[in-house]
Order: C-alpha cells, then sequence, then structure tokens
C-alpha cells in the first residue's frame, strides 16, 4: 500500500511539474550579427565602446521563410574607423600608465553601431549581457565588471541606447552625440558627454551669422535628433534677431535620389547665399556629390561639427574644437592587418587587395583568359589582387591616417581618460570615506554600474600634454569651439585654418572672437558675401511689406513729402512738424525757406525803380503844370482837381514799395489803406474832372463828402480788425510765406467796391461826355484811361488768384503800377505834348470848342487838331 501511494505521489508531481519545465524553458529568438574588437581575458574592469565604423546596414529582402539573421553592415568609414583606433590606442595608454590605475588592466569591447539604432541596441543589449548572446535583463557573463559605455556615435544612436542604459544606472560617456535632448536627466539620468551641447554650436553659428550681417539664410538639417534640435535652437535664435529662413530642407536617412534632388533644386532657386547644415557626413555626402554635378557654387556653407573634417565632404567653415594626441599615429600606422576581422576589412578596403589566398585564387580566374583549353600564366604565379600585409599604410595619407585635425578624435581620447580617472577614484576610495551608504566604497573587482556612475559625474582631471582640465557640469562640458576655414593651400589642397573661436563659459560679450582677415571666401574673394532678400533701406526710405512673404523681402518706399527716416531699414517715416520740411533726400528735417518779396532781390530792386520812376514822372508833371500854370490848357481844367489827381498818383506809385519787405505791422496798415485812399481820391478826382452835364457837380459834392466817410471806415478797420503778418504754411509746403493778413474781409471788401464805383462812375461819364462839343478834348482821354484801367485790373484778377507768395504781391504790384501808368499817360501825356513840344497850340482861342456844320456833321472834339 505504501509502495502503492508512492508511486502515485510521483505521478502527480510529474504531472504538476512537467508544464511549469516546459513554461520555464529559455529559447534564443535571434543571433546578432556584430562586429569589433573584444580583450576581457584576465582582465581587471572591462570598458565598452561603440563606433559607427560602417555606414550602413546591408539590405535583406524581408524573407519571411527563414530563420532571422541579423543583418551586416556595408560602406567601411575610415574617420569612425580612427575613433575606434584612438579608444584602442587610450586604453593601451592607460594600462602602460603608474599613476593611472596601477594595479588595474583594462580590457574592452568594442562593438560597431553600423551608423544604425537597431545596431546600436543590439550592441547595448550584447554588451550588458556579457556575452555574443543577448538576454534582456540579465547578466550572464562571470568575468570582469563593466565600467562604462563610450558611445555610441550619433545623436539617434546615443538616445536609443541611453534609454535602455539608463533602466540600470548605467554610464555612458558619448564623445559625438551633441544633440541638446539629450541633456535632460530625467530621460537620460546616466549619460555624460565630452562634447559640448549643441545649444553651445547653435549659439556660435547664430552668432556668426548675426556676426557677418547675413539676414536671408537657408537650413539643411539630417532627419535624427541631432539634426532637427540642432537647427531648431539655431532658427530660434536667429528669427528672434531679425533674420529670415530662406528654405528648410531634412535630409533623408534612407537614400532617396528623388528627395536629394529636390533639395538640389530648392538650393538652386533660393536667392540665399548661407546654408546652415546640421548633419553628419554620412547623410550629407550625398546632396554634395549631387550639388556638384548640377554646378552649384557661389554658397557659403556653415558646417556643424559633425562634417566639418570629414573626407567625404570639402567645402566650407565650421566650428569644433581640436588637439594633438602624442603616439596617436604611430599606432594608427603599426596595424596588424591579420589581428581581426575588423582590421583586415579596413586593410582590403584601403588598399583594394584581398588577405584571403583562396578568395583571389578564385578572382584571378575569374579574369583569366584561357589559351588553347589552359590557364595563362599570370595565374600560375601570386594572383593578382592578393594583399602582402606589407603594404604602407602613411603612403595614401588618406583620412584614417591623418591627425591634423583631431577633434571627434581627442573627444575619444577624453571619454576613455573620463571612464579611466572615474575608476582611479573609486579604486583608491579610502574605507570609512566613502560616498555610499555607510561611508563605504566600492570594489574595483566587484562594482555596481551606479557605484561607479557616481565617480563619473564627479570627475574631475586634466588630460595628458594639453592640460586641458574636464569635468562634467550635469552631465555636459563647456562649449568651446574653434572656427576654422576651408582653405587651398600651395599644394592646391584642402587645409583647416582656424579663424576664430567661441567660449560659451564667457561673458555674453566675449564669447566670439572672429578674425575676418584670415578668411577666404568663394571665389578667393576677401569680403564677406551678401545674403540677404532685401537690401537694406536707407535713410529716406520705409520698408513696405511684402504680402505673403518673410519679413525680410520688403520694398524700399520712399518717405512722403514732409516726412523723413533717418536710420536703415526704418519701418514708419516722421512727420516733420511746425516750421520743418523735408530735404530733398528725406533724410532730415530742415526750416522751411522763409518767402517775401525782399528790396534787395532782383524783382525787389526792379519794382522800386519802376515805382520811384512814376512817382518822379508824376512829379515832374506837375511841376509842369506848375511852370505853366497861367497857361490856358491848364486853366481849361480845374487845376485843384489836376494837381489832386498828381498827387493821389504819386500816392498810388510810393504806396506799391510798402508791399516790398518783410511783413510788419505798421506796413501791413498802411499798403492797402493807402492803395484803396489813393485810388479813391484820383477817382473822385477823375469824376470831378469830368464834363459839367447837369448831374455831375451834384454828384461830385455828394462824393467829396464821402470821401470823408472812407476815411473814417478805414480808420474803424485799422482800430478793430487792423491787417497783421502771418505765417502762411499752407500755400507752399516747403516754404513759409511771410504776408498780410487782412484782418476784416468784409472791410476791405467793402472799401474796394467803393473804388470800383466809383471807376464806374468816372467811366460812364467820361463816355456820355465824350462827344461834347463843349468842353476840350478831356472826356475821350478819360474814357481810355478808365479802359485801360479796368483792363489792368479785369486781368489782373485770375493773374492774382493763381499766383502763391512772393509772386502774388509782385501781381499786385504791377497792377498798382500799370494801372497808376496808365491814367497819367491817357490823361496826362496830350497836355504835356501841347506843353512841351506844341507851345504855339497852348491859346485860349483853341481851347474853345469849334461850332457845328450846319450839315449837322461833327468837326471833331480837338480843335487844337485843326490848328494850321
Amino acid at each position: 500500500m505504501d509502495i502503492k501511494l508512492f508511486f502515485l505521489g510521483l505521478c502527480a508531481l510529474f504531472c504538476i511539474f512537467r508544464p511549469l519545465s516546459a513554461q520555464s524553458t529559455c529559447k534564443l529568438k535571434a543571433k546578432f550579427n556584430l562586429g569589433g574588437y573584444k580583450d576581457v581575458e584576465k582582465k581587471t574592469v572591462v570598458v565598452g565602446g561603440m563606433f559607427p565604423v560602417h555606414k550602413r546596414v546591408a539590405s535583406n529582402k524581408g524573407n519571411t521563410s527563414s530563420v532571422p539573421l541579423s543583418s551586416g553592415c556595408v560602406g567601411f568609414n575610415f574617420r569612425t574607423f580612427r575613433w575606434a583606433q584612438t579608444m584602442l590606442f587610450a586604453i593601451k595608454e592607460i594600462n602602460a600608465r603608474d599613476d593611472l590605475l596601477p594595479k588595474t588592466d583594462l580590457g574592452y569591447v568594442i562593438y560597431d553601431s553600423c551608423f544604425t539604432i537597431s545596431k546600436a541596441v543590439e550592441g547595448t543589449l550584447t554588451y550588458l549581457t556579457g556575452q555574443d548572446e543577448a538576454v534582456p535583463n540579465y547578466r550572464c557573463g562571470d568575468g570582469a565588471p563593466l565600467a562604462a559605455l563610450v558611445g555610441a556615435g550619433g545623436s539617434d544612436l546615443s538616445i536609443a541606447t541611453a534609454r535602455i542604459l539608463g533602466l540600470y544606472h548605467f554610464p555612458q560617456v558619448s564623445y559625438c552625440s551633441t544633440c541638446s535632448a539629450l541633456k535632460s536627466k530625467f530621460q537620460f539620468p546616466t549619460f555624460l558627454r565630452t562634447i559640448p551641447n549643441d545649444e553651445h554650436q547653435s549659439t556660435a553659428m547664430a552668432k556668426m551669422v548675426l556676426h557677418f550681417g547675413w539676414t536671408w539664410v537657408g537650413s539643411i538639417a539630417a532627419d535624427d535628433d541631432y539634426g532637427k534640435y540642432g537647427i531648431k535652437d539655431f532658427k530660434d535664435q536667429v528669427e528672434q534677431a531679425g533674420v529670415c529662413i530662406s528654405f528648410s530642407e531634412t535630409l533623408p536617412k534612407v537614400h532617396s535620389p528623388e528627395a536629394i534632388q529636390r533639395i538640389v533644386q530648392t538650393v538652386i532657386d533660393s536667392t540665399a547665399k548661407i546654408i546652415v547644415v546640421f548633419s553628419s557626413d554620412v547623410d550629407l555626402s550625398p546632396l554634395i556629390s549631387e550639388l556638384l554635378r548640377n554646378n552649384v557654387t557661389n554658397r557659403t556653407w556653415i558646417a556643424s561639427e559633425a562634417w566639418i573634417t570629414s573626407a567625404l565632404i570639402s567645402r566650407p567653415p565650421g566650428v569644433s574644437k581640436q588637439a594633438d594626441i602624442p603616439g596617436l599615429q604611430h599606432h594608427l600606422l603599426n596595424l596588424d592587418p591579420y589581428a581581426d576581422l575588423l582590421t583586415e576589412e579596413f586593410w582590403e578596403t584601403l588598399f583594394n587587395c584581398t588577405l584571403d589566398y583562396s578568395k583571389a585564387m578564385r578572382m584571378a580566374k575569374q579574369r583569366a583568359t584561357y589559351v588553347n583549353g589552359t590557364l595563362s600564366r599570370t595565374v600560375t604565379g601570386l594572383p593578382d589582387g592578393l594583399c602582402t600585409g606589407q603594404e604602407s599604410v602613411a603612403q595614401l595619407n588618406n583620412t584614417y591616417s591623418d591627425i591634423s585635425q583631431l577633434r571627434i578624435t581627442y573627444s575619444v581620447y577624453k571619454a576613455v581618460y573620463a571612464v579611466a580617472n572615474a575608476l582611479h577614484n573609486l579604486e583608491h576610495c579610502e574605507p570609512g570615506k566613502g560616498p555610499f551608504v555607510g561611508k563605504t566604497c566600492a570594489d574595483i573587482n566587484n562594482f555596481e554600474p551606479w557605484q561607479l556612475m557616481y565617480y563619473v559625474k564627479n570627475v574631475r582631471f586634466k588630460m595628458p600634454n594639453t592640460g586641458e582640465e574636464i569635468f562634467f557640469n550635469d552631465g555636459d562640458v563647456d562649449g568651446f569651439y574653434d572656427i576654422i576655414n576651408w582653405q587651398v593651400n600651395n599644394n592646391g589642397e584642402i587645409s583647416y585654418v582656424t579663424v576664430g573661436n567661441y567660449n560659451g563659459s564667457a561673458a555674453p560679450e566675449n564669447r566670439m572672437t572672429i578674425m575676418n582677415d584670415s578668411i577666404v571666401w568663394n571665389n578667393d574673394m576677401l569680403e564677406p558675401p551678401r545674403s540677404v532678400c532685401s537690401e537694406n533701406c536707407q535713410p529716406g526710405t520705409r520698408k513696405g511689406i511684402r504680402q505673403g512673404e518673410p519679413v525680410c523681402c520688403f520694398d524700399c518706399i520712399p518717405c512722403a513729402d514732409g516726412e523723413i527716416s533717418n536710420t536703415t531699414d526704418a519701418r514708419e517715416c516722421i512727420l516733420c512738424t511746425g516750421d520743418f520740411w523735408s530735404n530733398a533726400a528725406h533724410d532730415a528735417c530742415v526750416p522751411k525757406l522763409i518767402e517775401f518779396l525782399a528790396f534787395g532781390e532782383p524783382l525787389g530792386i526792379t519794382l522800386i525803380a519802376i515805382s520811384a520812376f512814376g512817382a518822379l514822372v508824376t512829379i515832374a508833371v506837375g511841376v509842369l503844370f506848375i511852370m505853366h500854370i497861367g497857361t490856358p490848357l491848364v486853366k481849361a481844367n480845374d487845376t485843384l482837381l489836376s494837381f489832386s489827381l498828381l498827387f493821389s498818383l504819386v500816392v498810388t506809385f510810393l504806396c506799391s514799395i510798402v508791399f516790398l519787405g518783410e511783413p510788419q505791422h505798421w506796413s501791413c496798415m498802411t499798403s492797402q489803406v493807402a492803395l484803396a485812399l489813393g485810388f479813391a481820391l484820383c477817382l473822385s478826382s477823375i469824376i470831378g474832372c469830368a464834363p459839367p452835364i447837369p448831374e455831375v457837380d451834384r454828384l461830385t459834392r455828394a462824393h467829396q463828402r464821402a470821401i470823408a466817410a472812407v476815411a473814417i471806415a478805414c480808420t474803424v478797420w485799422l482800430i478793430v480788425l487792423p491787417p497783421q503778418p502771418v505765417k502762411n504754411t499752407s500755400g507752399q509746403n516747403i516754404k513759409i510765406i511771410l504776408e498780410c493778413d487782412q484782418g476784416s474781409v468784409v472791410f476791405i471788401c467793402c472799401i474796394f467796391a467803393y473804388d470800383i464805383l466809383l471807376a464806374l462812375l468816372a467811366f460812364i461819364f467820361a463816355f456820355i461826355a465824350r462827344k461834347l462839343e463843349d468842353y476840350v478834348s478831356e472826356a475821350k482821354c478819360l474814357t481810355f484811361s478808365m479802359l485801360v484801367f479796368f483792363i489792368v485790373w479785369i486781368s489782373f484778377v485770375p493773374a492774382y488768384l493763381s499766383t502763391r507768395g512772393k509772386f502774388m504781391v509782385a501781381v499786385q504790384i504791377f497792377a498798382i503800377l500799370a494801372s497808376s501808368f496808365g491814367l497819367l499817360t491817357c490823361i496826362f501825356l496830350p497836355k504835356c505834348y501841347i506843353l512841351l513840344i506844341k507851345p504855339d497850340r497852348n491859346k485860349e482861342e483853341l481851347m474853345k470848342p469849334r461850332p457845328k456844320p450846319k450839315d449837322g456833321t461833327s468837326t471833331g472834339t480837338f480843335t487844337i487838331a485843326n490848328t494850321p
């Protein structure tokens, strides 16, 4: 019974544990295909590394009918292979030192990330597992402890690896991942780098663009976090400073001829001469090749540190930092081509041969020709294309062996030394003074990643040979860059010339230094190129926005009259106020021209001369009349009225002078009043001289009484609303016209209307009396004089209204002088002619009218005309 129960229990246990055992069985889904270097045997600590030695993974056909295989890598990159060799050199150098980790022998595990995220993840998982097969969350190796990972290359690769390593608090020190997103310690708590954050580089490139005054730039970025974050920081800074982005293109990660051609066409169509590129050399090289094929020149390229010293690209300036590493070149030039598969591939790619004898024979047989069914002699010896292993790397002088510009290479060197110094501090921790709980220390032979992480982030040391002090500020280092310019040397080779530097830790005003005279621009020009959408608007113009275009694209619109702009690129014009007006260039407000008819100018002198001449002629006529006052001709006219008329003409001639000169209170009050009274006296005298018809005497006496009323009206006008000088700024914009404001328009209209009324009466009386035979031809002279008077003043009105400023005054003076000369000439010239030229006609009997003929016809009004 007991035996039966025993077997029954065994059966039950078997049934229970069998499915549990089946569920716990592990099965490897795929095997990773990773190339690189590995040396972990008998090592105290192992340091990991990851470098993009190849440019991309080999394409697969996506076959789902067989076991999945990890893709291999293609496109050997000599530059990144130098980085991997630099890590090997640094570890070898550290192991040989007595002052750094003297009791610790460093090993290494270096994988090729192939510039691909999937490969970087493969390497990270394999590295953490400790063997060639990755088992997530397990450490299957039992060798030396892992120290840190140096890598993993580009920012995208480092972001992928940092997310995994951060889960285990595993230190990662990058040498070329500059993306600003990696500064987040929340997402990447164990990520550090020996190359500056892209924020510094973006700021340096933005300051460079602003330094040279470029306001119209294009941007090209790789389709990864490095390109996107870098170009975004750059654009944010320059756009805030007023720079416009002409175009913004993204380079495809997977080669696409259509996308590359589209970007090339964008560059060709754009007027921007400056192009800023955030990209790796691998992503950028297809675009550069296509640009060269299309002969795209006359562009200046601002390079990021990822491609500035790359042999794949041979173009313009950028920023980075360099240093020399003694002994590195000897290490690079003395590789054993048979040491490992990666070095073997490097050798075969470099010398275009193979180290495999059987492979060389197969290739030779394929190329050989058969003669009579036998192989040619060339195949019987050493086959063509077989490497000897003794080829000289130094003689090729390629990117791998060129250590004249060690920038990222130097960053790799610093990263390895940072890990080594952190391990040194961990090893030499004094018990009881440690940084961990209970002031304990970690064991160099058996420590946890998070323990080393404490030492890495707090490490502070000086690099050998250069003396540069290295420390991490929240995982980043200070942003210090050299600004270099690609120039062609005397041998026709591209050389790197340092033309400035940028120090992100300095004061803002001292961060960038550029030696402009050392820069060689496109086509060997010494002056920097101009890259603007629109040229600066000069003073005198303002910016006019173009609808639908960036703010850097605008039209320069001249300021309107009376407006100015005195700065470059003014957005608005400033209105000149007060007594100021814009100059011809519209860049300054200048005092307006003061205009009045001055005494000293030619026109004023001419008018004074004419007025004085008229007054003197009138006085001369008066003197002539006085000299002949007893003669019949003078007595035939009313002597008092004749002298009154002559006096009024002198007044009108002289009052025209009062209109000249800068208007003053006295001149404004005198001019119009003297003119009105002068013509009133003149016209009243003419009416008095009219032939005696029954109504004339009564009208003349009434007018003489009204003269006093006119004088009183003028007096009231001068007292109540006197004329005064004013500045007329509305007549002409560029001038201030000094003129007289007449005060009351009603008064002046009434006074001159009265003068017009007198002129009409005088004309009517003279016209009616022109055929009377009882008077010497006075009526005809008066009629003609009044016609001249009306013609002058009727012509004066439109001329006066169509002029401005001093010419308006001149027209008025001309009208006064013309009418005065007209009256003087028509009335007194015939009399002066008789008095001076024909005195024999100055007889009383000749002054009497001739009797009318019996046939009723008139014999004429001038009897003196019929005198023999």
